[in-house]
């Protein structure tokens, strides 16, 4: 490998959801350049029922079959054992863990109004307490040794809405807040967490599109942006990124200057409504503390 190519060499990854469509990719990826991933995946139908042992074997046989090094775990993301158990299946085969890729997903879409408990409550097993479930071993870990990279996957459906979505969305963005706060804590021990927003041609999307679109769709398309923030040259923590055909785009959370008055009322509200929303010179904070001091100049 020459200089110029970024690698992982040694570097352990576990790849949540990778039996198949990104996390496939992401585990064809990063073992390609060195690292030594541990494939997880239940192997279960689109909406989580099921399972099929084999799906993660495959992937491992695939990397194994270009010379990477792999190994096949079947636990499930939604529960504290499975998540442990997932964390347990990379240190038993290699000894550590560096990179978390929080993958493996669900879905169970209905409009809001017709949303069951059956609907909602594993789509945030899977996504949202998933992700809790496998990274929070992996944090230990990674806090222990100095250095971690962790990547979430969110969606558009989260950050920016979609119809029938909403528990799908909440988990999402649910994810969001989770990576900000990994930042956070992460921060004096060199682990680094950061969200994608996918837009990809998988088995959760194939529905949506087709032709031409479905083409430029394609996953692999998805993984060099993972790829990059999972490595030790990513230069940030607690960032969004939407990916998507070839373009990489920063998603951001931004705060307004605002409207000030000491003795606000719900008419200065109204009355100011245009100020309040005006986005010119908006800042974007890198955690509440940074968000906090927008306060402080009104508040001496």
């Amino acid at each position: 490998m020459s200089a110029a190519e970024l690698g992982f060499d040694g570097k352990v990854a576990i790849i949540t959801g990778a039996g198949g469509g990104l996390g496939r990719q992401h585990a064809l990826l990063l073992a390609s350049r060195g690292a030594l991933v541990v494939v997880n995946d239940l192997g279960g139908a689109l909406d989580g029922s099921g399972s099929d042992k084999g799906a993660a074997q495959k992937v491992v046989d695939e990397i194994v079959a270009l010379g990477g090094v792999a190994v096949a775990d079947t636990n499930s993301v939604s529960t504290p054992e499975g998540g442990a158990a997932i964390v347990k299946s990379a240190v038993d085969a290699y000894g550590r863990v560096d990179i978390v890729i929080n993958n493996a997903g669900i879905l169970r879409d209905k409009s809001f109004h017709n949303l069951t408990p059956d609907l909602m409550n594993p789509v945030f097993d899977v996504h949202l307490k998933g992700a809790f479930h496998v990274t929070q071993p992996a944090f230990v870990l990674m806090r222990e040794q100095g250095y971690g990279r962790i990547i979430s996957t969110s969606s558009a459906a989260g950050v920016f809405g979609n119809f029938g979505q909403a528990n799908y969305g909440a988990a999402k963005m649910g994810l969001v807040g989770f990576m900000r706060v990994l930042a956070v804590e992460g921060a004096k021990y060199n682990i680094k967490a950061n969200s994608i927003a996918p837009l990809a041609l998988t088995r959760m999307t194939e529905s949506l599109f087709s032709g031409a679109m479905a083409e430029k769709l394609q996953p692999e398309l998805i993984s060099p942006i993972v790829a990059f923030l999972a490595h030790e040259d990513c230069p940030v923590s607690g960032e969004v990124y939407s990916v998507g055909g070839g373009r990489v785009a920063r998603v951001f959370i931004g705060e307004t200057p605002g409207y000030f008055n000491a003795n606000l009322t719900m008419e200065d509200v109204r009355n100011n409504f245009e100020q309040i929303r005006n986005e010119e010179g908006y800042i974007v904070p890198a955690n509440i503390s940074e968000e906090t001091a927008m306060f402080m100049p009104y508040l001496k």
